[in-house]
C-alpha cells in the first residue's frame, strides 16, 4: 500500500494542483524520461511547445532510487497514472516497428500520453545525416568538405536496408534468438573508416550484409512472402525510406560504430589542415604559438557537438512527434475551456438587473 504522497501522484493530481495556483499561472506538465542523458534532449524538444499557458518539467520516473529505462517509465505503476498533465517520453527502439505485437509496443503506439522518438533512440536524431557536416565545422572550425557525409549515410542505409528488414522480421515473428540484435549490429558497424577512401568501408559492408542476407534466406526458406509484406509495410505504412535506415537501427551502435568512426578521423584531418595553415601564415614564432593556442582552445569534441545538435527537428520522424505534442496541447486547451464553461454554469455572473435589485434590497 502506498504510504507517501508522491505514490499517489498522477495526471489528475497535477491538474488539480495547477488549478489551485493563482489565475494566469502556467499549467505544468510533468514529462518522465528514461535516463539522465534524455533530459537535455527532451527539454530541447518540449520547450518549443511551451507558451504563456503551458510549461513542461522533465524528470526521471523515480526520485527514491536510480531505476531507469522504458519499463521503469511505463510499467512501474506509472502507466495508469499518465494523462494530459503527466506524460512519458521514451525511445521508440524496435517497439514502434513491432506495431503492437508486444505489450510494450501496444502501449507505445496506442497511448496518447506516451511520446516516443519514432526513430530508434535520441542518438539516431543526434546522428541526423544532413547535420553531420555542420557538427564537424563546429568541432574543428574548418568548413572544408572532403566528401559528402550525407551521401555516405544514404549509401550506408541503402546497403543495410535488406538486412534491417530481416532484423525486424525475426523480432516480429519470434525468431530473435536465431538472429539477435548483437549479430545485426556486429555486421553493420565499423572499427575504422579511412576518410580518404570511405567507399572501401562501404564495399566491405556490402559484402558482410550480402553474406548475412544469404544465410537468413537459407535459415528461413519459407519467409519470402512475409518478408516482402513486411518490407512493403515498413515503407508504405510507417513511411521508412531505405535511404534513412540508419535512423531505425540501434542508436548507441550507430553513434559508436558508424558516425564516430567516420567523423573522428575526418575531424583530425581538418584540425591538422587548420593548424598547418596557421603555421604557414604566422609572421613569427610568438604569433604562431598564440594562434595555435587560441585555435586549440576553440575546438570542441565531435561527440559533444553531435549531442548538442537540434537539426533533427527538420527530419520526417520528428514531424510525427511534433504532431503528437500539438494534439496534447490541444487536449489541454480543450479541457481548460470546458472547465471554464462548467464553472460559469455553476457560478453564473449576475446580470445588471439582478445587481440593481440586490443593491435596492440592501
Amino acid at each position: 500500500m502506498a504510504k507517501r504522497l508522491q505514490d499517489h501522484l498522477n495526471s489528475a493530481y497535477i491538474e488539480f494542483a495547477s488549478r489551485l495556483r493563482p489565475q494566469g499561472t502556467k499549467k505544468k506538465i510533468v514529462a518522465y524520461v528514461e535516463s539522465y542523458d534524455d533530459i537535455f534532449f527532451w527539454r530541447s524538444v518540449l520547450q518549443d511547445f511551451e507558451d504563456e499557458h503551458v510549461q513542461f518539467e522533465v524528470m526521471l520516473p523515480s526520485r527514491r532510487n536510480l531505476s531507469k529505462g522504458k519499463k521503469a517509465a511505463l510499467m512501474n505503476h506509472l502507466g495508469p497514472s499518465l494523462g494530459n498533465y503527466m506524460i512519458a517520453c521514451v525511445d521508440a527502439d524496435y517497439d514502434y516497428l513491432m506495431q503492437g505485437s508486444t505489450d510494450v509496443s501496444r502501449t507505445l503506439i496506442s497511448s496518447p500520453y506516451v511520446m516516443h522518438t519514432y526513430v530508434y533512440s535520441i542518438e539516431n536524431y543526434q546522428c541526423y545525416a544532413p547535420a553531420l557536416h555542420t557538427a564537424c565545422v563546429m568541432s574543428t572550425l574548418n568548413d572544408r568538405t572532403l566528401f559528402s557525409l550525407q551521401g555516405f549515410m544514404e549509401e550506408y542505409s541503402l546497403i543495410i536496408w535488406p538486412l534491417f528488414v530481416w532484423s525486424v522480421w525475426v523480432h516480429r515473428y519470434g525468431h530473435a534468438n536465431a538472429y539477435c540484435q548483437t549479430d545485426f549490429t556486429r555486421t553493420i558497424t565499423f572499427h575504422d573508416i579511412n576518410p580518404w577512401h570511405p567507399e572501401q568501408a562501404l564495399e566491405a559492408l556490402r559484402e558482410r550484409v550480402n553474406k548475412q542476407v544469404g544465410w537468413l534466406h537459407r535459415k528461413f526458406p519459407k519467409a519470402k512472402k512475409s518478408y516482402l509484406e513486411l518490407r512493403t509495410s515498413l515503407k508504405e505504412e510507417l513511411g521508412i525510406s531505405p535511404s534513412d535506415t540508419y535512423l531505425y537501427i540501434q542508436g548507441h551502435s550507430l553513434m559508436e560504430g558508424v558516425v564516430l568512426p567516420l567523423l573522428t578521423p575526418l575531424c583530425a584531418i581538418l584540425r591538422r589542415e587548420r593548424e598547418k595553415e596557421i603555421s604557414m601564415l604566422a609572421v613569427h614564432r610568438t604569433q604562431k604559438q598564440n594562434e595555435l593556442a587560441s585555435y586549440q582552445h576553440s575546438q570542441s569534441p565531435i561527440d559533444l557537438m553531435l549531442r548538442k545538435s537540434i537539426a533533427f527537428k527538420q527530419s520526417a520522424p520528428y514531424q510525427i512527434l511534433r504532431d503528437d505534442l500539438l494534439r496534447l496541447k490541444a487536449r489541454i486547451q480543450g479541457n481548460e475551456v470546458r472547465q471554464k464553461q462548467n464553472n460559469e454554469t455553476l457560478n453564473p455572473v449576475p446580470s445588471l438587473e439582478q445587481e440593481n435589485k440586490n443593491s435596492h434590497h440592501v
